[in-house]
């Protein structure tokens, strides 16, 4: 029996090759901790891996949700907090700490190409999540809007949890801040601060009143803002806000509808000062 020389040959450059790149990867990685000393490396362990697509075009997207204890703990919250947190105003206020990777390109069970997305949140955070179906939405849920705020992306909430695969791909390194940028910052106050922002009043109507709604209608009382050109709409598919600028009103709000973001329309009277969104509702 002879062995082909050429084949040990070319395994043993792959095997070099793959050694030297590890290696410049730490030496990296490691320059990368030792410029910046509020970062460090972290090895994430799997969790658990989502399914789902993204749009427009449905193309296939993975979300590895990663758990490590380098990552901070989120404050303790109850079942029934997190129920009222839900269907109140302002579900945001509650904040995930997480580390989000960089896209990267894999194959499926079907050997067509998809991304992946890696998201790391606190151990104890995730396998308590486990233990309760709203936890575990919750988290992928949390985990979606981070990945679409930070790539600008719009993922499916019609999602799917894989139950033999916890992570598609291999799991790789992420560097993460050790200290945390400061959430409250003293300002000398002025007179068009923040702080002065007010709450306008609205109504949210449903047009047929009766039978499956098929427009959602937002009324929003804005009174002293003179032109439309100082408003900041942002329609997402369940939720508005608002801005009028500068620093007179600021609203956030979750509707219980799927609306068709593109098609929405905002018209805002000069003489009412009333600004009228109408959202397509999406047909369930």
């Amino acid at each position: 029996m002879t062995t082909d020389s050429s084949l040990l040959s070319s395994e043993l450059e792959l095997q070099q090759q793959e050694e030297l790149y590890q290696q410049l990867l730490l030496q990296t990685m490691g320059k990368m901790q030792t410029e910046n000393p509020d970062s460090k490396v972290i090895r994430p362990q799997p969790g658990m891996c989502v399914k789902t697509h993204q749009e427009p075009g449905k193309q296939k997207v993975f979300v590895n949700i990663c758990q490590s204890n380098s990552v901070p703990l989120p404050p303790e919250i109850s079942r029934e907090e997190l129920v009222k947190l839900l269907q109140s105003e302002d579900p945001s206020s509650y904040r995930v700490p997480m580390s989000l990777g960089e896209p990267h390109t894999e194959v499926d069970n079907n050997s067509q190409g998809c991304t992946a997305y890696d998201v790391v949140v606190n151990q104890e955070f995730f396998q308590n999540c486990q233990k309760d179906p709203l936890f575990e939405q919750f988290v992928i849920l949390v985990s979606l809007e981070g990945l679409e705020n930070k790539y600008n992306l719009e993922l499916s909430r019609d999602w799917k949890v894989l139950k033999n695969r916890k992570f598609l791909g291999s799991v790789s390194e992420q560097n993460i801040r050790t200290k945390s940028r400061p959430v409250i910052q003293e300002l000398q106050p002025q007179e068009n601060s923040a702080a002065t922002t007010k709450r306008p009043e609205f109504t949210l109507l449903v047009e047929p009143p009766t039978g499956d709604p098929e427009y959602l209608i937002a009324e929003i009382k804005l009174p002293g803002v003179l032109s439309s050109r100082s408003l900041v709409l942002d329609v997402g598919e369940d939720r508005l806000v608002l801005t009028a600028r500068p620093s007179l009103f600021y609203l956030d709000v979750f509707h219980p509808f799927l609306v068709e973001q593109e098609n929405s329309v905002a018209q805002y009277n000069n003489s009412t000062q009333i600004l009228t969104v109408t959202m397509p509702v999406v047909s369930s």
